[in-house]
């Protein structure tokens, strides 16, 4: 059975009891919450202020122990940008050429480079066939044998 007792219905104006449950106004109090709330406001604030004299200080001690720049720096002026020296990778800033663009050209010209065909030393019998025609000889003929070294005789 319930320990409850109503003393009468919620709409006749009467609260409802209940023994076991209890509520004291020591429980919550709003007081504590806003001065609470007021201190956490405070830390933020002071912490804030305290970072940004840090943050000056700190500037200031890199400023005072920063090396001057080279006099020829200063007499290309402020707008002079720095690049570091050939050769600078691709995509970086100040560099001219795009990089996808530089590797189409690239398999470009390898490809063509393997189709091509002609003379390098005619003189001498040295021509350049396409790969595709060398790797089919090769598959025909074989790899011709390399001839050995003469042996070098040990000193004693």
């Amino acid at each position: 059975m319930s320990t409850e007792s109503h003393n009468s219905a919620p709409s006749g104006g009467t609260v409802p009891e209940n023994d076991t449950v209890a509520f004291e106004t020591s429980d919550v109090k709003a007081r504590t919450i806003y001065a609470y709330l007021a201190v956490l406001g405070a830390a933020v604030i002071l912490s804030y202020v305290a970072s940004v004299f840090i943050l000056r200080f700190t500037t200031r001690i890199a400023v005072d122990s920063d090396t001057p720049p080279p006099p020829v720096r200063e007499e290309m002026g402020k707008d002079y940008v720095t690049l570091p020296p050939e050769p600078r990778l691709q995509g970086v800033p100040g560099h001219r050429s795009d990089p996808q663009n530089d590797l189409r050209e690239k398999i470009l010209e390898d490809s063509e480079a393997d189709e091509k065909a002609g003379w390098i030393d005619q003189n001498s019998g040295v021509a350049q066939i396409p790969v595709e025609d060398a790797m089919k000889i090769i598959a025909e003929k074989g790899l011709p044998a390399a001839s050995t070294p003469p042996a070098e005789k040990k000193k004693k």
